[in-house]
């Protein structure tokens, strides 16, 4: 089969590999009809994320059809349509049976790697090294799916693979990210990073009560479909400081949550950004956390911060003293897919939101490492790409 595989930073090409097997009686094989490039890659194709291997197979956005199960799975036959959701969770571990899925304790073969840097285990991930669990991934012409049972999710006929695909991953994360701000009836909700993310963060803040989000970028296609959702936007370039900025707009007091929804590789510019950039090169921290400082420092007293994007290991600066003093409230986590993905269906079946609104490129799979460079140096407008495998390149 064609898949994508990485091979060094910014290096991923097209290749034909083996194709996957049942290796275990809970396992499906999925023939895949979309997948797509998630900001989270980028950090692979940056070179950010340690234990990567070359060959290895990228992407854990994907869905399609089940063309094969193992003994052992009872909800899932072949010919089933299903989005696969990124963490992969056994289902039945004392996290899973908290809906806890991305902390499973079972789904990371290489869970003693992974406690070394964050002190336990989260759950194995589809495509995203072999920290957690080397997993092939989805941007490719079939996967194999542990777990079938629990990590997939049958999509009915009626909707498109563009309208259900981002339950894979990226709407339930935004939604999270928004729920996890417990939001009130006249709270206003900031969103740093309008990438896909904070899009879906923009309008799931929207769907649970907020009255105003502000959303915050530098990229005007970004802002543009920000506004879109609803929002009230800033361009950060435009202000001397987006604290000052975000104190403004709320009378005096801040907002009341801010969403982190950028993460390791945040821009700022200045000594702030500099600084990180330079530690981060000297490996003295792994990330750049400009924006995890921004939304601490700028939500009000007693506020909730509320961190969608991903850090891979130490952050430096990290202002503490704000967080205790000020008594603030921070809950992230790597998305509990397979708790959201039913209430989201029906959301989209609802047509409370048409998830597709978030693609701007599509392409063949042939395309892929094309598409990479596009998305990392936000060519074209892109926000979003999805990849056909079954497509021909243009």
């Amino acid at each position: 089969m064609k898949a994508l595989t990485w091979h060094g930073k910014h290096d991923v090409r097209i290749e034909h590999v083996p194709d996957p097997e049942i290796v275990d009686p809970h396992d499906a094989i999925v023939r895949v009809s979309l997948t797509a490039i998630c900001g989270s890659d980028l950090h692979i194709y940056d070179g950010l994320i340690p234990s990567m291997k070359p060959g290895d197979i990228l992407g854990h956005e994907f869905m399609g059809r089940v063309v094969a199960t193992g003994t052992a799975v009872r909800n899932r036959k072949v010919g089933d349509r299903v989005v696969v959701a990124f963490p992969i969770a056994c289902g039945a571990c004392f996290f899973c049976e908290r809906e806890l899925y991305s902390a499973c304790e079972r789904s990371n073969p290489n869970a003693e790697m992974a406690t070394k840097l964050w002190g336990h285990s989260p759950a194995g991930l589809f495509g995203y090294s072999h920290l957690l669990g080397g997993f092939s991934g989805g941007q490719a012409e079939y996967v194999r799916v542990p777990f079938a049972d629990v990590g997939t999710l049958c999509v009915p006929d009626s909707l498109s693979d563009e309208q259900v695909i981002f339950l894979s991953d990226i709407f339930p994360t935004g939604y999270m990210a928004a729920e996890h701000c417990d939001i009130q009836p006249a709270d206003t909700v900031a969103v740093f990073g309008c990438g896909p993310v904070g899009q879906f963060a923009v309008r799931s803040a929207f769907m649970l009560g907020a009255k105003r989000v502000i959303a915050i970028d530098r990229f005007a296609e970004r802002l543009a479909l920000a506004e879109s959702g609803g929002a009230e936007t800033i361009d950060y370039t435009t202000v001397e400081s987006i604290n000052a900025a975000l104190t403004e707009r709320t009378g005096g007091r801040g907002p009341d949550s801010c969403i982190d929804a950028v993460g390791m590789e945040a821009h700022a510019g200045g000594f702030e950004g500099l600084y990180d950039r330079l530690k981060q090169v000297m490996k003295i921290e792994t990330d750049r956390p400009a924006v995890l400082r921004d939304v601490i420092m700028s939500v009000r007293n007693g506020g909730n911060v509320s961190i969608a994007g991903v850090y891979g290991g130490l952050v430096d600066k990290f202002p503490a003293g704000a967080v205790v003093n000020r008594g603030l409230t921070l809950r992230s986590a790597q998305t509990h897919v397979q708790r959201y993905m039913p209430e989201l269906l029906r959301r989209i079946e609802h047509g409370d939101i048409d998830p597709s609104f978030v693609i701007t490129h599509r392409a063949s799979l042939d395309e892929a490492p094309d598409m990479f460079g596009m998305f990392l140096e936000k060519e074209e407008g892109c926000i979003k790409v999805v990849l056909r495998p079954d497509a021909v390149a243009a």
